[in-house]
């Protein structure tokens, strides 16, 4: 692929922006970019949110899981990626120990992925217990996304890479974590590996715009690794969490790639993981 100047004078997404876009019930797109030439495919095609995710632990460098890339790596990416990003908002994920062990080394290292990689916004893990840290962040001027349901950096504490909030007190936990970080500030909550109807109440009940990963339609927005809907992926088995593009994205895709300035939303897209009971899509069990 050549890389031109930039030709696609769009509007500028803010995390105001964001709020506007559920106000109007405007579906919020967003897609995982890891270097400069995805970042202006994707900025070019007019995506909302640009996340620079830790999922570039496995899709990128090969690691087994996220846990093990380092806030230098992540900076690396971030930076690529910013130098492509024009339009897009653009959220960086702090990585596994850059905030969980210290408050004061956690407002340090998102100052970094802010100053350094220039990044918008940073998206941590967890929920009600991570509420003062956001507040922290915040107070810091960095603006902050949420993540919870299935939150990968938590893996191990987990079992594993399940589908939270199928019974009656994880449904509760996640409606408080959702309200915690909502009245703590967060530009953002992006919510995983949770039944449709939990997504749906939550993003019924909190301010701030919520983005489904495996949590069915009823989010304002949807987010996907760009890897994933290229197919670029490895090693899955017939049990394991999967993706397959529909005939009708691939062709919208193809004409994204042969020309970038074509409109795409990620909203279109849902990736097909594992489908439940209910026809949703959602995280592997």
């Amino acid at each position: 692929m050549s890389v031109t100047a930039f030709g696609h004078a769009g509007h500028k997404i803010t995390t105001a922006s964001l709020r506007e876009h559920k106000l109007r019930r405007e579906p919020i797109s967003c897609l995982t970019a890891y270097d400069y030439s995805a970042a202006r495919i994707v900025d070019e095609a007019g995506v909302e949110m640009v996340l620079v995710g830790d999922s570039l632990a496995q899709t990128v460098l090969g690691y087994e899981n996220t846990l093990s890339v380092t806030m230098d790596e992540m900076l690396h990416h971030v930076k690529a990626v910013r130098r492509g990003v024009k339009n897009a908002l653009l959220i960086a994920d702090m990585p596994y120990g850059s905030y969980q062990v210290d408050p004061k080394d956690a407002v340090r290292n998102a100052a970094r992925f802010v100053k350094e990689g220039g990044a918008e916004i940073v998206k941590i893990e967890g929920g009600e217990k991570r509420a003062e840290l956001v507040r922290r962040i915040i107070n810091a001027e960095i603006p902050v996304a949420g993540h919870i349901g299935l939150t990968p950096q938590s893996v191990n504490v987990m079992g594993g890479y399940k589908v939270q909030g199928k019974d009656l007190s994880g449904i509760e936990q996640l409606r408080r974590d959702a309200d915690a970080l909502d009245r703590a500030g967060v530009s953002c909550l992006f919510l995983e590996g949770v039944p449709r109807e939990v997504a749906s109440i939550i993003t019924a009940e909190v301010g701030t715009p919520t983005i489904g990963i495996g949590a069915g339609p009823d989010c304002d927005g949807q987010v996907l690794v760009f890897h994933d809907i290229l197919n670029l992926t490895f090693g899955h088995s017939a049990d394991e969490e999967s993706y397959h593009l529909p005939k009708d994205t691939k062709a919208s895709l193809d004409s994204l790639l042969a020309n970038p300035p074509t409109r795409y939303s990620s909203w279109q897209v849902l990736p097909t993981r594992k489908v439940n009971g209910n026809g949703d899509h959602v995280a592997a069990d």
